[in-house]
């Protein structure tokens, strides 16, 4: 469990790991829940800033682990919060 990890140090390894896979994130806020998209070969992850940062975070997770990072260093938190925001996502 990463009970460890504060939510704020949570958010800065998820905006580390999009600008590494050149995936830029945009804080927006409306009535939307958030998730990727691409725009003329541009990658981009919207996550909405009115939602809690747990939410918000729990969006990245579900998001990233969508996508192939089996290749991709992560910090061990990181990935275990990853690996299990999307087990218990699946589960509902």
């Amino acid at each position: 469990m990463t009970a460890e990890m504060n939510p704020e140090k949570l958010m800065t390894l998820f905006e580390e790991l999009a600008e590494r896979l050149n995936i830029e994130l945009v804080l927006g806020t409306g009535d939307f829940i958030g998730g990727l998209c691409t725009l003329k070969d541009q990658k981009y992850l919207v996550v909405n800033k009115k939602q809690p940062m747990d939410f918000r975070l729990r969006v990245l997770a579900k998001e990233f682990n969508l996508m192939d990072v089996s290749d991709v260093y992560l910090v061990p938190a990181l990935r275990e919060y990853i690996e299990e925001t999307s087990a218990i996502s699946s589960l509902n």
